[in-house]
C-alpha cells in the first residue's frame, strides 16, 4: 500500500527500456536515464479540529444535565454539562448573606459604627463644656479667684473628658478596622464559594463544535473522566506519525500530498506546520502536523488517509531503478562493479551523481 501510494502521487514511474545484454547470459540490464525526481517521506495522516480538546468536570459528582448535543456550536464559555451542586449552591447563598451584613455593619448602616458615633459625639460636646468651665477657672486661679478645690475639680473633669473621648475615638477606628476585616473575609469566602459553585459547571475552552458528549444524566463522573470533546467548527489540522529516520529531513512549510480514503482519487496539497519534538517512544515516530492549502469541502474528525511530504524536487537528474543497487551505493556492469554517488532517493528510482553516465549499460545484479 506504501509503495503503491508513494508512486501514485510523486509520478516516478518511467519508462526505462530493460534490454537484454549479450554477455552470455540473460541478466537484464538497463542505461541510466534523465528523469525529474521527487525525495520524500510517506507517513498515515489522520484529520483532526483544530483546538479538539477533551472536557473535563474539575469536581466529582452527578450529571444534573448536559446542556449541548453533538453538532452543537458553542462560543468560549459557554456551559456544557452541569453537575447537581446542591450543597456548593447554598453554601454560596449563606455567604453572600454574610458578605452583605459584614458590609451594613462596615458601612455605618448598622448600630455598631453608629452607635459609637453618637458617644464620640456626646464625649466632644462634654468635653468642650469642660474645657470652656477648666480654662476660664485656670484664668481665674492665676489672678487669686476663686478657690483650689473647685480649680482641681474642674481640671480633673476635663481631663477624664479628654480622655474619654479620645477612648472611644480609638474605639471607632478599631471597630471600623475589624469591621472592614470581616467584610475582606467575607467577601473571600464568597468568591470561593462561586468558584466552588462554578466548578459544578463544566465550560467550553474555545469557541468551536460540539463533537461528542459522553455521558448521560444521572451518571456519576469524577475528574479523570471526559464529558464532552469540543474543536474548531471550520480549522482542520492533518496529523501524520513519521518515523524517526526520517524526522530530521522534515522542515516547517513542506509541500505535502495528502490523500484521504473519504475522496478516492484525489490528491490534496498541504504544508508542514508545526513537528512535536517528542518522540513516541511505542510507535518510535514523531507527531507532524500539516494545513491543508484548499481543505474539502467537507471533513469530520479522525479521518484517515496518507501522505507524502516532499523533501526534495529536482528536474533533469541521471537516475537509475534502485533494483539495479547492489550493497546501497554500487551497480554492476560488464566491466565489473562500479561503487556510485547518490543524491536524491524515492522508492523506485536513485539520483547518480557520479560514477557512470547515461552510456553505462548496467546489470540487475544476481540472485
Amino acid at each position: 500500500m506504501r509503495q503503491n501510494f508513494h508512486s501514485k502521487i510523486i509520478g516516478v514511474f518511467f519508462g526505462s527500456a530493460f534490454i537484454f545484454s549479450g554477455c552470455g547470459t540473460n541478466r537484464e540490464s538497463v542505461f541510466p536515464e534523465k528523469t525529474s525526481l521527487t525525495e520524500s517521506v510517506y507517513s498515515s495522516v489522520t484529520v483532526q479540529p483544530d483546538s479538539m480538546y477533551q472536557a473535563y468536570a474539575t469536581v466529582a459528582g452527578i450529571i444534573d444535565k448536559n446542556l449541548v448535543v453533538e453538532g452543537d456550536t458553542v462560543s468560549r464559555g459557554a456551559p456544557l454539562v452541569q453537575l447537581v451542586n446542591t450543597t456548593p449552591k447554598l453554601n454560596t447563598q449563606n455567604t453572600g448573606l454574610a458578605l452583605q451584613l459584614a458590609q451594613e455593619k462596615y458601612d455605618g448602616t448598622s448600630a455598631i459604627l453608629k452607635g459609637i458615633k453618637d458617644e464620640i459625639a456626646a464625649a466632644e460636646l462634654k468635653f468642650q463644656n469642660d474645657s470652656i468651665n477648666y480654662f476660664r477657672q485656670q484664668r481665674l486661679w492665676s489672678q487669686g479667684i476663686g478657690s483650689k478645690a473647685e480649680y482641681d475639680n474642674l481640671k480633673l473633669a476635663y481631663e477624664l473628658s479628654s480622655n474619654d473621648l479620645s477612648l472611644l475615638e480609638q474605639r471607632y477606628e478599631s471597630t471600623k478596622n475589624e469591621l472592614e476585616s470581616y467584610v475582606k473575609q467575607a467577601r473571600n469566602k464568597y468568591k470561593a464559594a462561586q468558584v466552588t459553585t462554578g466548578d459544578f459547571t463544566v465550560t467550553s475552552k474555545i469557541r468551536g463544535k460540539v463533537y461528542a458528549v459522553l455521558k448521560n444524566q444521572g451518571e456519576i463522573v469524577t475528574t479523570m473522566e471526559p464529558l464532552a470533546i469540543i474543536g474548531s467548527s471550520n480549522d482542520f489540522v492533518i496529523e501524520m506519525l513519521v518515523d524517526e529516520v526520517d524526522i530530521v529531513k522534515i522542515a516547517i512549510g513542506q509541500k505535502t500530498l495528502i490523500t484521504l480514503d473519504a475522496y478516492k482519487n484525489e490528491v490534496f496539497n498541504a504544508k508542514v506546520s508545526k513537528i512535536y519534538p517528542r518522540k513516541d517512544e511505542r510507535s518510535q515516530t514523531f507527531k507532524v502536523e500539516a494545513l491543508f492549502d484548499n481543505p474539502p469541502n467537507t471533513l469530520y474528525p479522525g479521518l484517515a488517509g496518507e501522505g507524502n511530504i516532499i523533501i526534495d524536487m529536482r528536474e533533469d537528474v541521471l537516475t537509475i531503478p534502485k533494483a539495479f543497487l547492489v550493497n546501497g551505493n554500487e551497480v554492476e556492469t560488464a566491466q565489473g562493479r562500479i561503487q556510485l554517488q547518490l543524491g536524491l532517493e524515492n522508492l523506485e528510482r536513485a539520483e547518480v551523481i557520479d560514477g557512470i553516465d547515461s552510456n553505462t549499460e548496467i546489470l540487475m545484479p544476481e540472485k
